[in-house]
């Protein structure tokens, strides 16, 4: 039996699976012939796999980075990390997170089919993380066993179908209206960017619009351009830790400024393969989805992983990249003079959260959007995580939290709802996100799903 329920864990958290299953599924309902049904769920899966590879090596390469600047600075404290905290919650809470991650699935198409929420997660990776953070905060205010289970995959279905429509106006911005949503558990932060993006970005240019000169003319290759920029951070680090340092505990014996150079690189390559993935993930997933949005799930849309969105604004995602980190660590000092705990700015959610809000705050407000939204991005991704550790109960203590927006926006509304009301509180929550997902029916029938509004 565990090794039945192991097996399907696995699946429904690996994203490149579940594009792939969604895929074969449209596809069939399309009654298309069987080399196109062949080839049109291979192609996500490839897609989504290239996309992981080339996260992978960009995480790899932003690790050193990382440990340079703590080096260089003598900084200590919590790193927000997903990853990390999520290994420590398997061995605690490991059977509930399991079970919540597959009721949470279920809900979210029961959601998608019956109401005007008609968004389907697809990032399960991301689903998996959730699933963990709620584990945690429901057990701590005292949740158990099949309840602990149904409200946490309640939340979790109900917000993996809420928070790509909150923001859909603002994707539909990002992408030209392409039908895709934001499938990404700090989804907040994006449209947090976006809306200031609106208020401060009244004629500013895109970032894509961006005039270089013509002797600069490589710097259009956005992956040069990347490269470049990199390599500044990794040398500025390399000479801040000093070489003995980088050297000795990081190069392997190798130069610390020729280390520095090609972890910068094989940065900007990690960020190229991404680009592939995603092209090939969009040329298969979106036509696929069609026949779920037909046949299945009439509507439906899908959600999916922040990385996605990196090919609608190349330029964007530098200059959110390094705004975002900015503010994390303007969100640390602040931190640390206030005496709370200190929240390491992580390069990893600085990266892909603040890459993701750099294209938001453009699409709303030009180059001046993606600088302003992305820096508040990364205050958020600072002071959010310090808040969010004291109701982790027995995580909180890991010296690691959860790093994006949504987990620490959920994860403080749910702690602190226990807190005050205990179980009661968790209840009442819950029966208002049901009225949340209704309401739009009864007031406004459509089906339409809420808030995809795609303009001529």
């Amino acid at each position: 039996m565990n090794g039945i329920l192991s097996f399907i864990k696995n699946i429904l958290e690996q994203p490149a699976f579940l594009m792939g299953l969604f895929a074969f599924v449209g596809l069939i309902a399309l009654k298309r012939p069987a080399h196109k049904v062949f080839s049109g769920t291979i192609g996500p899966i490839i897609g989504y796999l290239m996309l992981a590879a080339g996260a992978g090596v960009i995480v790899f390469n932003l690790d050193p980075l990382a440990k340079m600047i703590q080096k260089g600075f003598n900084i200590t404290g919590v790193v927000p990390n997903n990853e990390a905290v999520t290994s420590v919650a398997q061995k605690v809470l490991g059977v509930e997170t399991m079970s919540i991650l597959v009721v949470g699935l279920a809900i979210n198409l029961i959601i998608a089919r019956a109401t005007r929420y008609k968004y389907v997660f697809l990032t399960g990776h991301h689903s998996f993380f959730m699933a963990c953070l709620l584990s945690a905060v429901l057990g701590a205010i005292g949740f158990k066993g099949i309840e602990l289970i149904v409200f946490g995959g309640f939340f979790l279905g109900a917000w993996s179908a809420i928070s790509p429509a909150i923001g859909q106006k603002y994707t539909l911005k990002v992408t030209d209206n392409d039908d895709i949503a934001m499938g990404h558990f700090s989804s907040l932060g994006y449209y947090v960017s976006a809306f200031i993006g609106s208020l401060v970005g009244k004629g500013s240019k895109s970032t894509e619009e961006i005039k270089v000169p013509e002797s600069l003319g490589f710097l259009r290759n956005t992956t040069i351009s990347t490269a470049l920029t990199m390599m500044i951070f990794y040398l500025f680090a390399a000479m801040v830790a000093g070489s003995e340092y980088v050297t000795k505990e990081l190069s392997n014996g190798q130069n610390p400024y020729v280390f520095a150079i090609i972890s910068a690189l094989n940065f900007a390559v990690g960020v190229a393969i991404v680009y592939a993935g995603v092209r090939m993930i969009l040329a298969d997933l979106i036509p696929a989805f069609q026949g779920i949005a037909k046949k299945v799930i009439p509507n439906a849309i899908p959600a999916v992983d922040c990385a996605v969105f990196f090919t609608y604004a190349q330029t964007a995602v530098v200059l959110g990249f390094v705004s975002s980190f900015i503010g994390g660590v303007v969100g640390m000092l602040i931190l640390g003079f206030a005496g709370g705990v200190l929240i390491i700015p992580g390069m990893v959610p600085h990266f892909f959260c603040g890459a993701t809000a750099g294209i938001y705050g453009n699409s709303t407000g030009g180059k001046r959007g993606a600088i302003i939204g992305a820096f508040v991005n990364g205050l958020l991704l600072s002071f959010l995580p310090a808040l969010l550790l004291p109701v982790l109960g027995q995580l909180g203590f890991a010296n690691t939290t959860f790093g994006d927006v949504d987990f620490a926006v959920l994860g403080i509304v749910l702690g602190r709802v226990g807190e005050f009301m205990h179980n009661t509180g968790v209840y009442l929550l819950a029966v208002v996100v049901l009225i949340v997902l209704i309401l739009p029916s009864i007031f406004r029938p459509s089906d339409k799903p809420i808030n995809h509004i795609v303009e001529d």
